[in-house]
């Protein structure tokens, strides 16, 4: 069982009791006539003497503690099944024996970046603002923040708070940040009349911002350092009571992480200390060495310049690595790239210089710049690098013990909610208060501000809606091929509806997701 199936069955032997019948509120059969007692209503509290009034609190708490006995007894059997941080997951059925083709990204797909580069960009474009935007020069003291920002977050660019959102376009409260101090609850609600965000108002399915659209979604691993220097801005003017206009920062912000890029600031310090930004994976050869063997075809499509990405390939892959590819394609201005016709191939020399030769057909050992229209069924696969670190975390005996505990404790609340009783209410308080201290507490194992990159408190983020859409598959490194056969068959696990038992998906081993103890057997 998976830890919610395992929480709902705990909650069955440790609550003693069975569901209330919920009165009909629309037609369609097999409900219970609204103000008559339900057939199968809630076990009677405790026996008492006849004419005294059951001992509610009592009988409430012998219950919570029965529930956490069971959860205490789950946890071992949990911990044996911990899923492996290497593998590959999958929206949608795909077998890699129908890939002929590989295409693949550079930046944080082929090649990883140490700690340092998101430092360098911030500190870059911090510059630009005071230097080329005229923005006062004490914001220089703001450093970056790795543990600050997550991705996926949306930032509302006229009210300049940056929010954590989930699949359903509701806020998720307690993530909400103006500048480096959260929102309160009241404020949001007040502020957006309610915690939803009205699809109007929301970036498109595909992330952009125009059309008048008030929310920015940062979808970009390069988009960490945009989201911090936003807000240390934010929080210097606000600190200072400077009167500025909200938009005009987040263009200005915007721009000068462009120009980090499009000046060359970035590529420039990392060819000249490619040691300190470029994490060596000697895997990357692996994993294209794998495909080539087996008669694979390669491409890389880029956005950066050729004489960057060449350095770079040489460092992680070697002097030979373009033998490797039949083509490659430089500074493509994705995603246009996949869509737009008016612009043609052109060839790139070695020293980077744009030919003016018609381009007839791609070359294997050329490289290119520019366009190409997909008319194909191209199958994606993400790279996640965020996934490894929180498996890791969901990992720990601690996470799964809060986590075992949290879901256990809701069903509790489901199901004793039917007591009405004064007594019984503040006994419930009480399971709200803690329930809401450890949805908390489980956000902050993630990230403090704002919680894991895949989940709000319960609903799947709008980052994973947006990854599960677009990506058939998804792991946290390109490494993680190596522990596949080149013809395996990714198969989706199938997930439960909510009015379906989630035995269904989670009795059958074959559509189980693979566990770090197989991993290890191997």
């Amino acid at each position: 069982m998976t830890t919610a199936a395992a929480a709902a069955a705990a909650v069955a032997r440790g609550a003693g009791v069975r569901a209330a019948a919920v009165a009909a509120l629309w037609g369609g059969g097999g409900g219970t006539a609204a103000g008559r007692r339900p057939r199968s209503g809630p076990a009677r509290p405790l026996c008492t003497a006849p004419g005294t009034a059951p001992d509610m609190k009592r009988y409430l708490w012998e219950r919570y503690q029965e529930a956490k006995r069971s959860t205490d007894e789950l946890v071992p059997s949990i911990m044996s099944n911990l899923l492996n941080p290497d593998a590959i997951f999958s929206n949608n059925e795909m077998s890699l024996s129908d890939i002929e083709i590989y295409g693949f990204d550079y930046d944080y797909t082929l090649v990883f970046y140490s700690k340092h580069l998101h430092t360098l960009i911030f500190n870059a474009a911090r510059d630009l603002l005071i230097n080329e935007h005229r923005y006062p020069v004490e914001i220089r003291k703001y450093e970056y923040d790795p543990n600050f920002a997550i991705r996926g977050l949306h930032y509302d660019v006229q009210r300049a708070v940056l929010m954590k959102i989930d699949a359903f376009h509701y806020i998720q409260l307690g993530t909400v940040y103006r500048g480096h101090s959260v929102v309160p609850d009241e404020e949001v609600i007040e502020m957006y009349e309610g915690s939803h965000v009205p699809l109007e108002q929301m970036s498109d399915f595909y992330g952009k911002s125009s059309h008048g659209h008030t929310m920015k979604q940062f979808m970009d691993i390069f988009s960490l350092p945009e989201m911090t220097l936003l807000s240390c801005v934010n929080e210097h003017f606000l600190k200072n009571n400077i009167d500025y206009e909200p938009v005009h920062l987040y263009k200005d912000v915007k721009d000068s992480i462009r120009d980090v890029h499009i000046k060359g600031i970035m590529y420039r310090a990392i060819e000249a200390d490619i040691e300190k930004y470029i994490c060596y994976a000697e895997q990357t050869r692996a994993v294209l060495a794998k495909l080539a063997d087996h008669g694979k075809k390669m491409f890389l499509i880029t956005n950066s310049p050729s004489s960057f990405v060449d350095k770079g390939m040489r460092y992680i892959v070697g002097k030979d690595w373009r033998d490797l590819f039949d083509v490659v394609i430089v500074q493509a201005e994705k995603p246009n790239f996949f869509n737009d016709k008016r612009r043609p191939f052109r060839k790139v020399n070695e020293k980077g210089v744009l030919l003016w030769d018609k381009i007839h057909k791609l070359q294997k050992g050329q490289i290119y710049k520019q366009d190409l229209t997909l008319k194909h069924g191209w199958r994606t696969g993400a790279i996640i690098p965020e996934l490894r670190s929180e498996l890791k975390i969901m990992n720990t005996e601690q996470y799964i013990q809060t986590m075992t505990w949290l879901q256990t404790l809701t069903g509790l609340l489901e199901q004793m909610q039917v007591h009405r009783d004064a007594e019984s209410q503040l006994v419930l308080e009480e399971w709200k208060k803690e329930r809401k201290e450890m949805r908390e507490m489980t956000k902050s194992f993630f990230n403090a501000q704002f919680g894991s990159l895949f989940r709000t408190d319960q609903n799947p983020t709008y980052f994973l809606r947006r990854l599960s859409r677009f990506a058939d598959i998804y792991m946290a490194s390109l490494s993680c091929l190596l522990n596949y056969d080149v013809n395996h068959t990714f198969y989706p696990r199938r997930t439960p509806l909510q009015h379906e038992l989630p035995a269904w998906s989670d009795r059958a081993t074959t559509s189980r997701a693979p566990l770090l103890q197989e991993a290890q057997a191997k």
